[in-house]
């Protein structure tokens, strides 16, 4: 069985995150969660940007400190990306929520979404996140699957215009995530 662990974004598993954004994008598949979409050429100030969001220091306007883990396989192969929002505003109440992840286009369908959700909801209670909210669109039935395995209970559904597509919210109390 392989080992999965859920670990701050590191130098030594540079190569294996860069294959995965070029999965990502070579798939046509958005980039979430949004820091997939930063700029990694130099990988040092790469990490230094994010660790400085995680310290909410050079957050644009109208983000807040988030921090954004790994998900590791065998130590040595980056399958999944999430990102802990530490707090919440108005926007993303409405969509986004807590927490936005994503895993590799070649390594769905293997059960990592509710592994990385799992685990990155054990990490937001360590950041001090004490209910977590989820969104996803209603049509995207894998993603509702993950959020309700690991605990969430649907609050509403909203039409957003903006999206053109129904999002559904989900709240999910961290330590209460299944193990």
């Amino acid at each position: 069985m392989s080992a999965l662990v859920l670990v701050p974004p590191s130098a030594h598993l540079r190569d294996s995150y860069r294959a995965l954004v070029a999965e990502f994008v070579a798939y046509g598949n958005a980039l979430v969660p949004f820091t997939l979409s930063f700029d990694h050429t130099d990988f040092d100030a790469f990490l230094s940007q994010l660790a400085d969001c995680a310290k909410g220091v050079s957050v644009p306007e109208g983000f807040v400190a988030h921090s954004t883990f790994w998900l590791v396989r065998d130590w040595t192969e980056v399958v999944g990306v999430s990102n802990i929002r530490h707090s919440l505003t108005p926007a993303l109440l409405r969509d986004g929520g807590s927490i936005g992840y994503g895993i590799r286009p070649t390594a769905r369908r293997q059960g990592l979404g509710t592994a990385i959700l799992r685990l990155s909801l054990l990490r937001a209670a360590h950041l001090g996140v004490g209910r977590a909210l989820l969104t996803c669109a209603k049509q995207n039935v894998a993603s509702a699957g993950v959020i309700v395995r690991n605990g969430g209970v649907l609050e509403s559904e909203e039409f957003l215009p903006d999206r053109g597509e129904v999002v559904q919210r989900y709240w999910i109390t961290p330590n209460t995530a299944t193990s």
